[in-house]
């Protein structure tokens, strides 16, 4: 076999020499200034830096881009030749990577014409170890603390929400087989596939990012890529109230709800934070309860000593195996729970979630998504009825109001913060009708400052809640100057 500089410099001679530069045509980022054609590739974290770099490099001909192309193909194929399969193994040791990836990178860089600058050098040996170790280009941003989630939109739009607001980056995958090669990559890694036959997948990163991914032929564009990364340090209730989510009465308010054993349901749209409450929520249970969590994707994170973790799986190649979240409401009634917590309810599993709120197992929380409280118990109605249980409205709805103590619905604003908008006790049912009360409700009055931001705050209205009573049952005491008004 060949060594390798005998084949760059047969490379060398088989290229034709380069014809006269053509006009570039590529359309100009209005945002960037930069030509959305070119192969923007991330460099090293923090996302920020490699943000500030490749716009530093706008200017750069495409000659040079190219030529890093060929270099990073180059170094990247004989790492396979040198490595082969072991490279994507899990246990892969760092110290003999970086040393192969050295050597290789001091050879090809020799046998070139022009040399690579310092910054060149560190960013092909970067993006390199990113496609191996990591996720490609979108790895500096997944170690950015301010980046909340991740969008791929095809291998050339690539966007992430920062602070709520969702701004494009230059980065960009090299084509859709490099995309696809990371997306088989992170599903993979949890026992899940996305393919023509299966063209969907959810699955999660080992810190517990949630990941969505849809492929051709149903994305049309190019293969999609959703990542919201879930914080390593979870937020607590203290951050929720230096973030405006919460304020500090309605925090003591929902503390005492949990501790005092109320079932309690958090609402609202996708991505205003359900998730981030609900894990809030959980961690004013007390330490000598025992704790089963049930999700689609394990994302909570709680310090409670005795808690089970249960996680849903998909169908297999054959449609077999599924074990759907109702499966594993019903399963865990065997477990003895003292509670049980349930990362999203969105099909039949919100019937078996009712009856094991009615069968003794008070102290439950869930998720559900829903405009408004209002709007909560009628999702809650519907997902009854996907049950295939021919039950009359009236009979579920006794059930919900039996159910349910609390509604905490959050809401996502237009600034990009994410807070919580109603605290409502369901009371009981008037006729037909199940009676909600809200308890503290968010105040839109104030309006929006020059810059956008939201001014208003969760305020109390004044009503003394019914489940005061059933608290006491439970030894919590609530001081009722929680429900005074500010005015």
């Amino acid at each position: 076999m060949s060594t390798l500089s005998e084949r760059l410099a047969a490379m060398r001679q088989a290229q034709p020499s380069p014809a006269p530069a053509a006009p570039r045509h590529d359309t100009v980022d209005a945002t960037t200034n930069t030509p959305s054609g070119g192969k923007r590739r991330a460099t090293p974290a923090p996302a920020a830096v490699a943000d500030a770099e490749l716009r530093a490099r706008g200017g750069r001909p495409s000659g040079d881009e190219d030529r890093l192309g060929e270099v990073r193909s180059i170094v990247h194929g004989e790492l396979l030749n040198t490595l082969g399969p072991r490279l994507y193994e899990a246990d892969l040791d760092q110290d003999e990577l970086d040393q192969e990836l050295r050597t290789i990178l001091a050879e090809v860089l020799a046998s070139q014409e022009r040399p690579l600058s310092a910054s060149d050098r560190l960013r092909v040996t970067q993006e390199i170890r990113d496609d191996i170790i990591g996720y490609g280009p979108i790895e500096p941003y997944l170690h950015d603390v301010d980046v909340s989630e991740v969008m791929v939109n095809g291998p050339d739009s690539i966007f992430v929400e920062r602070k709520g607001r969702l701004t494009p980056v230059l980065a960009r995958f090299a084509d859709e087989d490099h995309l696809r090669r990371t997306i088989d990559k992170i599903v993979s890694q949890v026992g899940r596939r996305v393919d023509e036959s299966s063209p969907m997948v959810d699955a999660r990163l080992p810190d517990g990012s949630r990941v969505n991914a849809v492929v051709p032929p149903l994305a049309v564009d190019g293969s999609i890529l959703t990542i919201r990364k879930f914080a390593a340090d979870p937020y607590t209730a203290e951050d929720l109230v230096r973030f405006g989510t919460l304020s500090r009465t309605s925090r003591d308010f929902l503390e005492a709800c949990v501790r005092g054993r109320l079932n309690v349901v958090v609402s609202g749209s996708t991505g205003a934070g359900k998730t981030t409450t609900l894990n809030v929520l959980s961690s004013f249970i007390p330490d000598d309860e025992r704790i089963v969590t049930i999700e689609d994707a394990a994302e909570l994170q709680l310090h409670q000593e005795h808690v089970v973790r249960l996680e849903s799986r998909p169908s297999n190649i054959e449609g077999r195996g599924a074990v759907t979240i109702r499966d594993l409401v019903k399963n865990s009634l065997r477990m003895r729970p003292d509670r049980i917590i349930v990362g999203e309810v969105r099909d039949a599993s919100a019937l078996d979630m009712l009856q094991a709120m009615n069968t003794g197992h008070d102290g439950s929380i869930c998720t559900v998504h829903s405009n408004g409280p209002r709007d909560t118990l009628s999702r809650v109605e519907t997902m009854v009825l996907m049950a295939g249980m021919d039950l009359p409205i009236r009979a579920i709805r006794e059930q919900v109001a039996s159910a349910v103590d609390l509604i905490v619905h959050q809401s996502r604003f237009r600034d990009g913060s994410r807070r919580i908008t109603h605290i409502t006790e369901v009371e009981r049912m008037e006729g037909e009708v199940i009676t909600l009360q809200d308890i503290f409700v968010f105040d839109h009055s104030q309006g929006y400052d020059s810059d956008g931001r939201v001014l208003g705050r969760l305020t109390s209205t004044g009503l003394r809640p019914k489940l005061l009573d059933k608290l006491r049952e439970y030894n919590v005491i609530v001081d009722p100057m929680i429900f005074a008004t500010a005015g």
